[in-house]
């Protein structure tokens, strides 16, 4: 699956890198202050095109506000002394090399070091490395960690820490305003997908899937029992002793839920599992496969075939950033409670501030989902083909055809159903992309990357005789076809004349 990663994460997989982008221009934010007592630095509240947030817990301001401060002192600088040369990217790199211990006491270097050491993903990759979900989430990561350190420590809360009032910096700040900024309603506008109910099977076929067109889909879902009764209560009662994948840990429903409720952060984390079904069976059973989606190719590999379905739980703010679903498969994603924002880009459209390398290997791009929207989001309303989008909510299915670039954001605590399906319409397309010559880099959710091909083409060629040559005729012919149509230019030359032939 082609995605992204923040470079911050100290994993031992370094093929999907995300990068914080500016778009070159120095941020500066309108301040208003608050009045508070001398002993205490300042609080501010920050303006932000329309937002009104506080400032961010050590009191880090954008590089811009330098310029407009009565002082050209900043102790981002100051405090770093020879470091100071070094990006804040690269400074928190080497900051990740860190324990616990050691950013404790480098946080009582200097002012600068101080907000650095206390940067929140440092923390969160120290409890996400250390405890592998054996832990309680307590107000932030320096906490949570120190907690599950030594719970006999007295933690102080982000409120009550030293705000410093000369620190300037556009990574840090951005970080932080990226996990405090909700979605802006300019953001949330556009609504231009396709929205179909009561279609036949037949009139998907034809209209999407074979067009390869996104189309949401109403009415799927009234007859599934987790649209009755997939509350909280529920799910936690139903999985009550069981561990459901959380990024790189596993983790109790109480224990994510109780994560979930209190984080603001830039990446919240989500519950993606796709091993739900197996861990407990009821919850396979309160769905159905919508009637469109029915056929899926890869089940004759039974227990072999790939990971391709996921019970997805996350807080506001949570989602995914921009990437292609795993194996050239085509994915339909079913909305049980809260909504979603999509965004989605056809497969010769690369997103803006998205950067796949030639092999497709790797992926760079922002940081967050809020960071893309911030940044890049704007430049799509001039482009001539805009991306899809929309606002799926509970009780509505998209369809997300092979190849799209997409991006999903929830707007609210929210949960759903996603399953990867290969059908006719899509079976070349996915053998194509197994025998690439870099399949053991790109193909996913299995363990025998290298002989997939083989398996998979020998399994259809026995359970379905004939099926790979019929739809192979049927490519030519459309390929055939297609070369036949006479283009604009070709129906405006008179091949007689050797001369441009107009008719009105």
């Amino acid at each position: 699956m082609l995605r992204c990663k923040n470079l911050l994460l100290n994993t031992t997989r370094r093929r999907k890198k995300r990068r914080r982008s500016t778009n070159n221009k120095t941020i500066s934010v309108k301040t208003k202050l608050e009045i508070e007592p001398k002993s205490h630095p300042i609080d501010e509240d920050v303006e932000e095109e329309g937002f009104s947030l506080k400032t961010s817990a050590y009191g880090v301001q954008p590089l811009g506000n330098l310029y407009f401060s009565s002082s050209s002192h900043n102790s981002r600088n100051t405090g770093l002394g020879n470091l100071q040369t070094l990006t804040d990217e690269l400074v928190l790199e080497i900051l990740g090399f860190l324990g616990g211990s050691h950013l404790g006491v480098l946080s009582t270097v200097s002012k600068s070091f101080y907000v650095f050491s206390n940067h929140e993903p440092l923390w969160r990759n120290l409890v996400l490395e250390n405890y592998d979900g054996g832990f309680s989430y307590n107000g932030s990561w320096r906490s949570t960690y120190i907690a599950a350190f030594n719970p006999s420590f007295s933690v102080v809360s982000s409120t009550g820490c030293l705000k410093v009032g000369d620190f300037f910096s556009d990574y840090l700040f951005q970080s932080w305003l990226c996990a405090n900024l909700e979605m802006k309603a300019e953001w949330l506008e556009r609504d231009n997908i396709q929205r179909r109910k009561g279609i036949s099977i037949d009139e998907f076929v034809s209209e999407f899937e074979e067009l390869n067109k996104p189309v949401l889909l109403e009415g799927c879902l009234d007859n599934w029992v987790a649209i009755e009764k997939w509350d909280r209560d529920y799910l936690v009662e139903v999985c009550k002793g069981v561990q459901f994948s959380v990024g790189p840990v596993e983790m109790h429903l109480e224990d994510f839920f109780n994560y979930s409720d209190q984080a603001r952060e830039e990446r919240p984390l989500y519950l993606f599992d796709p091993k739900f079904a197996k861990k407990v069976p009821r919850l396979g059973s309160d769905y159905e496969v919508p009637v469109y989606f029915n056929e899926d190719l890869f089940g004759v590999l039974g227990n072999e075939r790939p990971d391709y379905r996921w019970i997805i739980i996350g807080p506001a703010g949570s989602g995914s950033s921009f990437h292609i679903d795993p194996n050239s498969t085509s994915a339909w994603n079913a909305v049980i409670r809260g909504s979603k924002k999509w965004v989605l880009f056809p497969p010769d459209i690369v997103p803006p501030g998205v950067h796949p390398s030639p092999d497709g290997a790797e992926v760079a791009c922002p940081v967050s989902i809020i960071e893309w929207f911030m940044n890049f989001y704007s430049a799509t309303k001039k482009w001539k083909k805009k991306p899809i989008e929309c606002v799926c909510k509970a009780g509505e299915v998209i369809f997300v055809p092979n190849g799209w670039w997409h991006l999903v954001i929830n707007l609210e605590d929210s949960i759903a159903i996603t399953q990867n399906f290969v059908s006719r319409r899509n079976l070349l397309n996915v053998l194509d992309f197994l025998k690439r010559p870099n399949a053991g880099e790109l193909v996913s959710g299995t363990r025998d990357r290298i002989n997939l091909y083989d398996n998979f083409k020998s399994a259809i060629e026995m359970t379905y005789p004939g099926t790979i040559e019929q739809l192979v005729l049927k490519a030519e012919e459309q390929k055939a076809q297609q070369k036949k149509k006479v283009s604009f230019w070709e129906s405006a030359t008179d091949s007689n004349v050797g001369a441009f032939k107009f008719s009105f």
